[in-house]
């Protein structure tokens, strides 16, 4: 609710209604029109109060900062997933060596012949 939150945070209730209207916190509602947070929101609002406290971000920049920082998850995710389909493409088309150790090394094995041979 509203008003735990608030308190938790250190923060008047109005600041929270600000952030919402703003559109940096989208706490669902209940049957009754009660504000519900979970844990992701605050984990977000934990976020704009970084910004905002410590480092004097003012709410049009903490915007773009979280906009920026959904696209870079999102990005994130494309490339884990880019990676995984790689690594399934690589393990169906790879076979194992059919010549010796020696002529697949790194560094090249040269027989010394000796006398005996």
């Amino acid at each position: 609710m509203i008003s735990a939150v608030a308190e938790k945070y250190e923060i008047h209730p109005q600041t929270l209604r600000l952030y919402e209207r703003e559109g940096l916190l989208r706490p669902s509602r209940s049957v009754g029109n009660t504000r519900l947070y979970t844990d992701e929101d605050l984990e977000r609002l934990e976020v704009i109060l970084k910004l905002t406290r410590e480092l004097g971000v003012n709410l049009a920049g903490v915007e773009i900062i979280l906009n920026m920082r959904e696209k870079m998850s999102e990005m994130q995710r494309q490339i884990e997933e880019f990676v995984r389909q790689l690594n399934t493409e690589f393990s169906a088309h790879i076979r194992p060596p059919e010549q010796p150790a020696s002529r697949t090394s790194l560094i090249p094995v040269v027989r010394v012949r000796t006398r005996a041979d």
